[in-house]
Order: structure tokens, then sequence, then C-alpha cells
């Protein structure tokens, strides 16, 4: 069964090429671009997952997180998918409410096997 996915990430190519992957797997993939977009798509869509980026115009990551939690429309699953992989890194996700912390350049499958799981 597909999942509708957020993904948050201002790199248009990175954005556009993961949403195009998961249309092959049958999911339903938003792109956001910045961190206040990724909050008013959540909010319209409740998404069943989120991959977002750490780096984002107008709202970081760690701030989307918060912003979607405090507006009750945060998806079960909730990745940082970013290039910041140090341990106080992770534990910032951690404790901005993200569920995994995904380095790019993420394993496309990985991706996918995350939606997977939420069966």
């Amino acid at each position: 069964m597909g999942r509708s996915v957020l993904i948050a990430d201002g790199f248009a190519d990175a954005a556009d090429s993961l949403a195009e992957l998961l249309r092959l797997f049958g999911h339903f993939p938003y792109v956001a671009r910045s961190g206040p977009e990724a909050v008013e798509l959540a909010a319209a869509h409740r998404p069943d997952a989120a991959f977002v980026s750490l780096h984002l115009a107008g709202l970081d990551g760690y701030g989307v997180a918060r912003a979607m939690a405090a507006a009750g429309c945060r998806p079960r699953l909730l990745v940082a998918l970013t290039g910041r992989g140090a341990e106080a890194d992770r534990a910032a996700a951690a404790a901005a409410g993200f569920d995994r912390h995904v380095l790019k350049p993420a394993e496309p499958m990985e991706l996918v096997r995350l939606l997977d799981g939420l069966a």
C-alpha cells in the first residue's frame, strides 16, 4: 500500500529525484522547498512519513519537526535526511522529534524500506 510522504529539501534535484523514486514504488510524495512550506504541506496533507533536510530556508529541519508536532500534524515516521552525521547532530535531531537520522547521499532502497516498515 502506498504511503503519503513529505519530502522537504531545498535542493530541487535531490527532492525531485526522491519523489520520482517513491512514485515508482507506489508512494504519494509531496515536495517542499522551504521549512514553512513543509509545515504547511504537512498540515494540509497529514503525510504518513516525512524526509526532512536539516538545512531549509525560512525554518530549519529541527524547527520543522517541532512545528509539525505543535500543530498536531507530525507524521508517523519522521526522518532527518542530512549531510550532518556527528553525534551532536544525531542527538539534536532526536531531541527535535526525529525518529531516524539518515545521512546523504542516502541509499534509495533504505528509504523505501523505512516506508515499508510502516505497515
